[in-house]
């Protein structure tokens, strides 16, 4: 029997993720601070509870994804949050882009309660999230990893364990440099194009061959 998912943050990357994880066959347990973020997937079937402790005290596996740090880590730790509503032998994603540091520090928290949790942001976009086929980098403990692969499989095509616990996120800074390297290297070989009179959506066009 599938575990019960409870699901925080259906934003732009969360919504397509929650519809990918109903459509095969998960039940949800959802929560965001936007209510109307959450009509569609309960019209759906998911049950909308009205805090993440309510989230956590209905679900086996609880998956965060939100907009930064604080977010999480109010999400965790604050009144009425995950921490408060955790029991033994459940497993927490984060799949939100943090600090590493907060994700260290949460996962030590949680495992005083003896809760098990993986760091897992992605890259991949809107698109990615709708396609199921996000890269996501793992932070965390193998064996976590084994009992939760298949849930990440049903939103992500590429999965890597990169390390301990902050490993995930570490990596997914290194992910957003390369990129940012490679914006800038457009952006030169764009500059190099005109000065030298020739237009620079030729050699946009060229790269995308």
């Amino acid at each position: 029997m599938k575990e019960r998912i409870g699901f925080i943050g259906l934003g732009i990357m969360g919504k397509p993720m929650v519809a990918n994880l109903m459509q095969a066959g998960y039940q949800l347990v959802i929560h965001d601070i936007q209510s109307k973020r959450l009509v569609e997937a309960g019209k759906a079937g998911a049950k909308i509870v009205e805090s993440p402790r309510a989230v956590t005290q209905a679900s086996e596996v609880i998956i965060t994804m939100l907009p930064d740090s604080p977010d999480v880590e109010s999400v965790v730790m604050e009144s009425e949050g995950i921490l408060e509503g955790v029991r033994s032998g459940q497993i927490y994603i984060d799949m939100s882009t943090i600090s590493p540091a907060v994700s260290i520090r949460l996962a030590e928290e949680l495992a005083k309660k003896s809760v098990d949790s993986l760091d897992a942001p992605v890259s991949g976009g809107e698109v990615g999230a709708v396609n199921a086929t996000l890269s996501i980098m793992v932070g965390g403990e193998a064996n976590v990893l084994e009992r939760v692969r298949p849930i990440l499989e049903t939103v992500g095509k590429t999965i890597t364990l990169c390390g301990s616990h902050g490993a995930g996120q570490i990596v997914k800074a290194c992910n957003q440099i390369q990129v940012a390297m490679n914006i800038v290297g457009m952006a030169e070989a764009f500059t190099l194009a005109a000065k030298a009179g020739v237009d620079p959506t030729i050699v946009l066009k060229v790269d995308r061959k």
